[in-house]
């Protein structure tokens, strides 16, 4: 591999502190260019920070920083690998990649600039990483949440790895076991029994299923849920919007049909990230620029994962359309959570958790006030029970990815193959076809057998220096 060379640090805004990697063959060569200490760069202590000097091509000083020195293959990408640790001007760090750029040039040792993910692209082509611990790199760079960091930095610990490699180690004994007897008749190898296949396909499907019912945490976690609020003209969908926002995000006022577009916004509430859609007041109207934004909250409405039913409780005339509303929004399946605004003003203090599923009633009914803040934890209450965390130790063994969630999708039905063309009373060569089949699907999921556009597509999702 050639050597490369990126800012790894954000690069574009001033900083206290800058960082340029490197990493590949040449990389020490390079380095030594460029940094002055006292010492060649090659004989730097490992894994030590190193003061000096950085220099460009005429050997003037750039700044004044640290190095560090990491030898291949104990490196994040397997090979060597160092960082310049400087202040964080954009034009300095600029400058420290530049100067590597031609030092490597002024040596006939090429050093271009790296890809997005090309690094961690090299750890996972290199062994140090495989796809699920790769894939958990760029999770815990775009983490919105607490629980979201805390799980992919679970999952680049190898926390799903950990699940899959049974699995895999099942199947391939199975399989290995039968490939060996029809390969070495004359050897002694115990013949392979349809009741132990079957135990090793139940084992590993049961497992699948397991990891499978993780999905729609794992989505919550990493995507948050797009919620839509909805209700009557000033019912206080707005104000309810800037209460979880904490700040003024919509505009409020006491004119029916201000809201006239879709406003979003992500919150956290209950621990749980919501993406937040207030929609336009729900209602027949004869103004064209209002009629419109209805249809978009409609349709908010029927993209939403969750839907906030905003009602004024101190407005008792608006009986029949909050009916009509209530229905509207059961009619969508979705699971959705009454919310009586205005508390301040009706005195009405209740909150229930706890509607069956299909969305026919609520999931919740709270009342609060956006105004004085009361209520506010009883919504929180209720989203969080909608959307439980589930246990602790269950951090970095959820699919949080549809690539993920498709392979372990394809690897069970294969599964599923096998075990009916089992019962059914077919050869195990027949049964085997469809669990090699579940074998290169668990695969995709860990690297193993992922196709050269699959993992490219992966790391086009980075940025540059990671």
């Amino acid at each position: 591999m050639d050597t490369i060379a990126a800012i790894a640090s954000g690069g574009r805004a001033p900083a206290a502190i800058g960082i340029v990697r490197i990493s590949g063959p040449d990389c020490f060569a390079v380095c030594d260019r460029i940094f002055r200490s006292g010492k060649p760069f090659g004989r730097l202590e490992p894994r030590r920070m190193a003061l000096g000097e950085l220099l460009d091509a005429g050997g003037r000083t750039i700044d004044r920083g640290l190095a560090v020195r990491f030898p291949g293959p104990h490196s994040y990408t397997g090979e060597d690998c160092a960082e310049f640790h400087c202040h964080g001007s954009p034009v300095v760090l600029g400058e420290v990649l530049a100067a590597l750029f031609a030092a490597g040039a002024a040596e006939g040792l090429p050093v271009r600039q790296a890809g997005p993910g090309e690094f961690t692209k090299r750890a996972f082509l290199n062994g140090q990483l495989d796809l699920t611990q790769a894939e958990a790199v760029i999770d815990l760079i775009d983490a919105e949440t607490a629980a979201a960091a805390r799980n992919a930095a679970a999952q680049l610990n190898g926390g799903l790895r950990r699940v899959l490699e049974p699995i895999q180690e099942a199947l391939l004994e199975v399989t290995s076991r039968f490939y060996a007897v029809v390969d070495y008749p004359d050897e002694d190898i115990q013949d392979v029994q349809p009741e132990e296949i079957a135990a090793a396909l139940r084992e590993a499907s049961g497992a699948l299923k397991a990891l499978l019912a993780t999905c729609r945490r794992g989505r919550v976690l990493k995507k948050g849920v797009r919620t839509a609020i909805v209700g009557l003209p000033n019912a206080g969908k707005s104000s309810l919007l800037n209460a979880l926002a904490g700040y003024e995000r919509a505009i409020v006022t006491d004119v029916p049909g201000t809201t006239r577009d879709t406003v979003e916004e992500a919150v956290l509430c209950g621990g749980v990230l919501l993406r937040l859609v207030d929609t336009a007041g729900l209602r027949e109207t004869e103004d064209e620029v209002e009629r419109l934004g209805v249809e978009r909250s409609r349709r908010a409405m029927e993209t939403a994962e969750l839907i906030l039913l905003v009602e004024d409780s101190a407005d008792e005339e608006a009986l029949p359309e909050k009916t009509a509303l209530e229905e509207a929004v059961s009619q969508t399946g979705k699971p959705w959570i009454h919310v009586a605004s205005k508390r301040d003003r009706s005195g009405i203090r209740s909150a229930s958790l706890g509607g069956p599923d299909g969305g026919r009633i609520p999931a919740a009914s709270v009342s609060l006030s956006a105004l004085t803040g009361e209520g506010l934890e009883d919504l929180e209450n209720a989203v969080a029970a909608l959307f439980p965390a589930g246990e602790q130790g269950e951090a970095g063994s959820l699919l949080t990815d549809q690539r993920q969630e498709d392979a372990a999708r394809r690897a069970l039905e294969a599964l599923d193959r096998a075990l009916e063309a089992l019962e059914s009373g077919l050869t195990p060569d027949a049964v085997l076809t469809d669990a090699e089949e579940a074998l290169d699907a668990v695969g995709e999921l860990t690297g193993r057998t992922a196709k050269e556009e699959i993992v490219s597509r992966i790391f086009s999702r980075f940025c540059v220096g990671k």
